[in-house]
């Protein structure tokens, strides 16, 4: 048994001793694991966002274990009468993957020429077509955050062809939508969230074109303003000033300072 093998099923060994033994883990139900994976998640983007390697290997230790520990859990459900399992365990999990992997690279395991990336992933979304989904955008999950769902749904049309010519296509869309805001605005509609929605969508669709990811660029941005504003509150501290008490004329002062740093 190779290294890897050897630590996996070391994690599969734990799992059943905490799962037999251990009060916390023997209560766990995927319904109650599922806010912890998606903390999990969270920490391990922050990780990766920060290049911390080290704790991006402690968050995808996190991981695989709730991925083992779902796998247990599939593994005691059973048919209440014969007793016999109608879940899942690990090994289905894993056979489950390889084969859906192979399936989806005929260029690797089949005899599809592809010539890029993009051929790729466009034989990927026709596929699971082929596979019985409806629509390319089945794949999106309905809880994602809206701005992350926005990118993997023009992702998703991308692949199938349905998609700008350029860039300039698409500014000329976001200048448009911006009117459109703008008008709404002027004379105080009901249509402003919506137009509003739209501005952000073409954006989104904007910075795609860019090479740019708009979840990275708004975090960069959101820890851009947390830095200042928080530099701002400490060094008018050790000037005797107090935050809700100064002028936007004062915070001004510190504000441009931070933003010189």
């Amino acid at each position: 048994m190779n290294k890897e093998a050897e630590a996996f099923v070391r994690l599969l060994k734990i799992m059943d001793d905490l799962r037999e033994k251990c009060p916390w883990d023997m209560k766990q139900t995927m319904q109650s694991l599922r806010h912890l994976t998606i903390e999990e998640t969270y920490e391990l983007t922050d990780a990766i966002f920060d290049n911390d390697l080290e704790e991006v290997k402690k968050e995808l230790g996190d991981i695989l274990l709730h991925i083992v520990f779902y796998a247990k859990i599939g593994s005691e459900i059973k048919d209440s009468s014969t007793s016999i399992t109608t879940g899942f365990d690990i090994t289905d999990v894993i056979n489950g993957i390889c084969e859906k992997l192979i399936h989806r690279h005929p260029h690797i395991y089949g005899d599809v020429q592809v010539k890029d990336e993009e051929e790729v992933k466009a034989n990927w979304e026709k596929l699971k077509l082929k596979e019985g989904k409806k629509s390319v955008l089945e794949g999106v999950p309905k809880s994602l955050p809206a701005l992350i769902k926005a990118i993997r749904i023009q992702d998703k049309a991308r692949g199938v062809g349905f998609d700008w010519d350029n860039p300039e296509q698409v500014w000329d869309k976001v200048n448009e939508e911006l009117a459109e805001l703008k008008e709404e605005v002027d004379h105080k509609t009901n249509k402003i969230e919506d137009e509003f929605g739209d501005v952000l969508f073409s954006m989104i669709n904007y910075a795609r074109f860019l090479g740019i990811n708009p979840e990275d660029a708004l975090e960069k941005t959101n820890k851009k303003f947390i830095k200042r504003f928080q530099y701002l509150e400490s060094e008018s501290a050790k000037d005797g000033k107090k935050m809700g008490e100064m002028t936007l004329d004062e915070m001004d002062v510190y504000w441009n300072r931070a933003k010189t740093l």
